[in-house]
């Protein structure tokens, strides 16, 4: 399953390269950028097995992205923590699907992660803060999973206006913006 999560950015690729040539919308052109506003989100259902993998900058999420010292932002930080550690309460599935939490991992510098690293080495400038949630959770009855409904996530964070969406799923795969107007998709 991991494999099938990492290979989605390279299953999708004709897609981003129909966003970087839109002529309507230029700020697809880099769906890795961060953004105010945008975050990301991979999806990737495999038989019973479904791993969902949510990116965003901090500022959408907390309302700030430098490191908290005050108790008012050091408390956000724990409230939002607290809401992505409950993912059914903000990734809208079907009850009837019996899906449940098998693995989380949760990142983030606000969290006391330490610095990401590119390939050389070097630690990433974190003027710009990101939260990263990655969720693995097995379906009893995968078969009603057929939609995903974001409208959650966006009522708990206002700041959050799109959510770039990649999916792969039994029906292929979607690449599609959400906002809190058009907040879900069919698997």
């Amino acid at each position: 399953m991991r494999r099938l999560l990492l290979a989605l950015p390279f299953a999708l690729l004709p897609l981003s390269l129909v966003y970087a040539h839109d002529d309507h919308d230029h700020e697809h052109g880099s769906l890795g950028a961060h953004e105010h506003g945008v975050a990301h989100l991979n999806v990737a259902l495999d038989g019973n097995a479904l791993e969902l993998e949510f990116d965003s900058p901090a500022m959408n999420l907390v309302g700030f992205e430098h490191a908290a010292t005050s108790a008012t932002d050091k408390a956000k930080v724990a409230a939002v923590r607290a809401q992505f550690e409950t993912p059914l309460a903000l990734f809208g599935l079907n009850k009837a699907a019996g899906c449940s939490e098998t693995d989380q991992d949760l990142q983030s510098p606000l969290f006391g992660d330490k610095p990401v690293h590119d390939e050389d080495g070097d630690a990433h400038d974190h003027e710009h803060s990101d939260i990263n949630a990655h969720y693995k959770l097995e379906c009893t009855t995968a078969a009603q999973l057929t939609r995903l409904d974001l409208a959650p996530l966006f009522k708990a964070f206002p700041a959050t206006q799109k959510i770039q969406l990649q999916l792969v799923g039994p029906n292929g795969q979607k690449g599609v913006d959400l906002t809190p107007t058009h907040s879900a998709i069919d698997f």
